[in-house]
């Protein structure tokens, strides 16, 4: 059955949607975030969940108080939302980390050889790699023969691990995991995905996919209170160098040796992050809530209005990794003719009060291959609306057909309208925005 869908609406009710923010020219606007890759805001079942545990934060594990009995149950019990959410096979355990770069130096520290990665990858999947051994495989123009140069260099040379990306965090294109893992597995290796992106748009099942190892982070899944998962198979975890070595990761220490405990522990030293572990159950048990499909369709609805809508647009261009990309999450990343990427972020904020990304995405092998010193990113999540799009395609029309109604000048590679009429300072918003309070 095809999901119904409102595009006029959010999917889901997330902190600051009736945020309005000044303009340049005078006057405020709602504000339009399309910069859910970077980070997203939270959703409202994420804050109430914090909301109730606040009063019983307290150290877990160790503590015979009753807020830290209550602090401990959450905290384990957040292992068990996040393994369901993933559909985690038995022998699979749960870590929480501070995100997906330190899920990925976690494992980076427990892999027992090599590695292939591809250069698309996120900077994150893309530097740990190099302790044991580090093998790029060079993606082509198309998903085909990008699998074909994975298959020929896992077949060249045993390998440990194959990492690679869910979704492209520059052009949100989608990997076949399923296919992958497949492959990995004939040749010996197991298979780690980096899915940051993945996880927000799409239900992962690492049961069906057969994908070994998983990380993402929990400020891009709705629960931006800085926590991360690494899920995985047990045994490399349980034999791996603990990530942290401290109190927590430990059965008994001597003067002279030290009996680490088993996963998660061994990698968990410390006071862990009880109220991110919070959040992110909370985000995987509202997100596991919504119907897949509605997900899928509102997001495609958005995504194709925004590529077609830009790529009508005379100068505009949108890029891409594949010809033959068998999904894409709602990531579209282009260029504009004349600008600057940084320019042109610029101006849809302090003009039109829309919020996307540009640089090089922490992804510099990738930019470089596609011949790009730089992009735009525009990003949807569950709180985008139609509205929002048609904004950002009328706002690079008008760009486009008319110029900036402001000036705009770079100063050590960040743009910014000359003068600045927006109040920025915490002394200027006191009293308006808690966070920035003088």
């Amino acid at each position: 059955m095809t999901a119904v869908i409102d595009p006029t609406c959010a999917l889901a009710t997330v902190s600051g949607a009736d945020l309005r923010v000044p303009l340049v020219q005078g006057g405020t606007k709602d504000y339009a975030n399309f910069d859910y890759a970077a980070s997203a805001p939270a959703l409202q079942q994420v804050t109430d969940r914090i909301s109730k545990l606040l009063p019983y934060y307290a150290s877990v594990h160790r503590g015979a108080g009753y807020a830290s009995r209550i602090s401990t149950e959450c905290y384990e019990a957040s292992r068990g939302a996040v393994a369901r959410f993933l559909d985690a096979a038995d022998d699979q355990v749960v870590v929480f980390t501070r995100n997906t770069t330190d899920s990925l130096n976690l494992l980076a520290g427990c892999v027992p050889g090599e590695t292939v990665v591809l250069d698309i990858e996120h900077h994150a999947n893309f530097l740990p790699w190099t302790a044991h051994g580090r093998r790029v495989v060079r993606a082509a123009d198309t998903v085909e023969e990008t699998i074909r140069r994975v298959v020929a260099e896992l077949c060249s040379k045993p390998a440990a691990l194959l990492a690679v990306t869910g979704a492209s965090n520059v052009t949100g294109e989608v990997l076949p995991l399923e296919r992958l893992a497949t492959i990995a597995h004939l040749c010996g290796a197991r298979i780690l995905v980096d899915a940051a992106q993945l996880a927000p748009h799409r239900r992962i099942s690492l049961r069906e996919t057969g994908v070994d190892y998983l990380a993402f982070s929990g400020h891009k899944l709705y629960a931006p209170f800085g926590a991360g998962v690494l899920v995985g198979r047990r045994d490399w975890l349980d034999a791996g160098e603990p990530h942290l070595a401290g109190g927590g990761a430990v059965r008994e220490v001597g003067v002279a040796q030290v009996d680490w405990a088993a996963a998660p522990q061994r990698h968990e030293a410390g006071s862990p992050n009880v109220l991110g572990a919070a959040a992110i159950a909370a985000a995987c048990d509202a997100l596991a809530a919504i119907d897949p499909e509605e997900l899928v369709a509102h997001e495609r609805f958005l995504a194709d209005r925004l590529r077609d809508g830009l790529g009508a647009i005379p100068g505009v261009e949108l890029v891409r990794i594949w010809s033959d990309s068998p999904d894409c999450v709602g990531i579209v990343a282009f260029t504009v003719a004349g600008y600057a990427p940084g320019e042109v972020a610029a101006y849809l904020s302090a003009e039109h009060a829309i919020g996307v990304r540009d640089g090089r995405f922490c992804a510099h092998p990738l930019l470089a291959a596609l011949g790009l010193d730089a992009a735009l990113r525009a990003s949807i999540g569950l709180g985008t609306t139609a509205d929002d799009v048609d904004r950002l395609i009328t706002a690079v029309a008008t760009l486009v057909e008319s110029g900036p109604t402001w000036t705009y000048a770079a100063t050590d590679g960040l743009w910014n309208p000359t003068p600045e009429t927006r109040p920025l300072s915490g002394d200027a918003l006191t009293g308006a925005a808690p966070c920035l309070i003088g």
